[in-house]
C-alpha cells in the first residue's frame, strides 16, 4: 500500500516537478519523471515498469528518501524494450542483451540493439503516447470507432490496448487523424492512407540508413566503442538533415500534385468533352453515320 500511495502522491508532485522552470543559465531543467509520470510517457502500466525494474532491466533510479527519479535514459530504455519486444524477442533474451552490454560482452550485436538507444531511439522519435478511454476514443473518432477500425489501428500499432484504456502512439498524429476526419475523411481512409505513408516511410528510412551502411562504414563488420561513438556522431548530423530532404520533396510534390489537379480540371478538352468530341466524330459533321462501322463498306464508287 506504500508503494502505491507513493507512487499516486508522485503524480501532483512530479507534474510540479516537470513543470519547473529554467535553470539560473536560461537552460532547461533535466527531465525526470516519478515511476506514474514515467509510464505514460513510456505507454505502459506501472504495474509494468515495475515488473521491468525487479527483472533488472532498467538502471536504478536516483533517489531522495523514497521517492524514486527517473530520467530520459530510463525511458529511452523502455522504448527500446517495447521496440524489442514487438520485433518478437523475449524478456529474458533482451535481459540478457542488456547484461551482455553493460559488461562488455559481445559488444558489437547488443550494442547495435541497446546501446545506441540514446541515439537512434530517442532523437528520431519524439512522440508522446497518449492514453485514452473508450469514451474519449469515440470522442475523437465519432460513429468511426469499429471493430475493423480498431483492428487496422493494432496492425499499424497507432494503438495499443491496456487494460480499460487505449494507448495511441503518438499525440501528433491522433491530432492528424482527428483532423482529417473531422474534414470529412472516413477514419477507415486515413488509416489506409497511414498504411501506404508507413511503406514509403520505412523506404526512405533504408535508405538514408543503407547510405550511411555503405558509404562510411564500409568495412565495419563489428561495431567497436570508437565506431559506435563515430556511428552517434553521424546519425546526430543526419537527423536534421534526413528530415529536412523528406519535408523539402514531399512540400515539392504536393506542389506538383496539386497544379496538376488543378489544370486537370481547368481544361476545356477533360474527360467527359474528349468522350463527347470522339462520339462526334463517330457520327460524322451531320449527325449521322461518319465510319465504316456506321455505314456502307468503304471503297465503292456512287
Amino acid at each position: 500500500m506504500a508503494d502505491r500511495s507513493s507512487a499516486d502522491s508522485g503524480r501532483a508532485d512530479g507534474a510540479a516537478h516537470a513543470q519547473a522552470g529554467p535553470e539560473e543559465d536560461g537552460t532547461a531543467p533535466p527531465a525526470e519523471y516519478r515511476t506514474a509520470e514515467l509510464a505514460r510517457a513510456a505507454g505502459i502500466t506501472v504495474r509494468t515498469l515495475r515488473f521491468y525494474r525487479e527483472r533488472r532491466l532498467l538502471p536504478p533510479p536516483r533517489r531522495e528518501g523514497r521517492i524514486a527519479w527517473y530520467n530520459e535514459h530510463h525511458l529511452n530504455r523502455l522504448r527500446t524494450i517495447s521496440a524489442l519486444l514487438a520485433r518478437g524477442h523475449t524478456l529474458g533474451g533482451i535481459a540478457d542483451l542488456i547484461d551482455a552490454f553493460e559488461k562488455g560482452r559481445d559488444a558489437g550485436g547488443a550494442a547495435e540493439l541497446l546501446g545506441l538507444e540514446s541515439t537512434l531511439v530517442s532523437p528520431w522519435s519524439e512522440e508522446t503516447p497518449v492514453r485514452l478511454t473508450p469514451e474519449d476514443l469515440a470522442a475523437h473518432f465519432p460513429d468511426e470507432v469499429t471493430s475493423e477500425n480498431l483492428a487496422a489501428a493494432l496492425d499499424l500499432g497507432y494503438v495499443a490496448v491496456d487494460g480499460d484504456e487505449v494507448v495511441h502512439v503518438s499525440r501528433r498524429l491522433l491530432d492528424a487523424s482527428t483532423a482529417l476526419v473531422g474534414e470529412g475523411i472516413p477514419l477507415e481512409a486515413v488509416l489506409e492512407a497511414g498504411r501506404v505513408v508507413r511503406e514509403h516511410a520505412d523506404a526512405v528510412a533504408d535508405l538514408f540508413t543503407n547510405l550511411v551502411r555503405a558509404r562510411l562504414f564500409t568495412d565495419v563488420r563489428e561495431l567497436s566503442p570508437e565506431d559506435l561513438r563515430r556511428l552517434s556522431e553521424v546519425m546526430d548530423r543526419l537527423r536534421p538533415l534526413a528530415k529536412q530532404v523528406v519535408d523539402v520533396e514531399l512540400a515539392l510534390a504536393m506542389d506538383r500534385r496539386v497544379r496538376a489537379e488543378l489544370e486537370s480540371w481547368s481544361r476545356p478538352d477533360g474527360p467527359e468533352e474528349e468522350a463527347g468530341a470522339e462520339r462526334q466524330e463517330r457520327r460524322g459533321p451531320d449527325g449521322g453515320p461518319g465510319g465504316p462501322e456506321d455505314g456502307e463498306p468503304q471503297g465503292r464508287g456512287g
